[in-house]
């Protein structure tokens, strides 16, 4: 029900769970015979109930719009039993003001048609990570500009654990301060917001524990997703090299994060030409 000033969040509720439990096929669930004769299209609520391993009386008051605000468990379970797309889970759990968490866990490879279009993206530098930094992919140009990272083992792919740890990348970036604090403050963000990711909780524990001055920015708690910005980089072979970046999140893949380098002058345009002739 939409008023004139907002949407009544629980009748819409009752009204979302009831047409999406009408629309479901019996046939396409294991569930016991019955020869009552069915009156309504769909599961009955008693069915949904057994589905999601929750009372049927629960049932009957959501979708009678009782009030009831029904927690991450109760919302996760209803998404399964009811067998929602991943865009109607969303709206499920926002209808409900309740976090999703990481009902898919995090993309460790890339989206084909996103790996794709990092490579067309050239001669323009550009490449594809998750929350975690984790970089999926990436075009020759931003292997030119960084290095090698199909000769790094999966696990060391990672933008964080590179600037970090990998010697040949501490000294990239000129300002290797305000970097390694935008940085940190984007994995704080992703780590609130995907609470259940032992992995990235791992990667920052490890962080923590092998460098200082993660350790230090860490624990100033700032949180921050810059999507756009400029750094200027420090390459052996071309010299200083100004870019701008951009980071695109796909509607379709919103856990990967395309990011795309230009260079933000002339003189850092001919460095990169110099270094993508070679």
């Amino acid at each position: 029900m939409i008023t004139s000033d907002t949407v009544d969040v629980t009748r819409e509720l009752a009204a979302f769970l009831r047409t999406r439990r009408e629309r479901l096929d019996p046939r396409d669930f294991d569930l016991p015979q019955t020869r009552q004769t069915r009156r309504t299209p769909g599961l009955r609520r008693e069915e949904v109930a057994q589905l999601a391993g929750i009372s049927v009386d629960y049932i009957v008051r959501l979708e009678q719009a009782r009030g009831l605000r029904p927690s991450t468990d109760v919302v996760a379970a209803l998404a399964g039993a009811l067998r929602l797309t991943p865009d109607e889970r969303a709206y499920l759990f926002g209808l409900t003001r309740q976090h999703p968490g990481d009902a898919g866990g995090s993309a460790t490879t890339a989206a084909p048609p996103l790996a794709r279009l990092v490579a067309d993206l050239s001669p323009r530098p550009a490449m594809l990570m998750n929350h975690r930094y984790d970089i999926l992919a990436w075009n020759a140009e931003m292997a030119l500009l960084f290095t090698d990272f199909g000769a790094l083992p999966p696990a060391r792919r990672n933008a964080m654990w590179l600037c970090l740890m990998h010697p040949g990348m501490r000294e990239v970036y000129v300002d290797r301060e305000r970097t390694l604090r935008e940085g940190v403050a984007h994995l704080r963000a992703a780590w609130a917001a995907h609470p259940q990711d032992r992995v990235l909780t791992g990667l920052i524990t490890e962080f923590i524990a092998g460098d200082e001055e993660f350790a230090r920015l860490w624990a100033e708690r700032d949180v921050k997703v810059n999507g756009r910005g400029r750094k200027v980089l420090r390459h052996p072979e071309a010299g200083a090299i100004a870019v701008d970046f951009e980071t695109l999140t796909p509607l379709q893949d919103p856990d990967q994060l395309l990011v795309i380098y230009r260079a933000a002058d002339d003189a850092s345009q001919a460095a990169l030409d110099r270094l993508c002739a070679r």
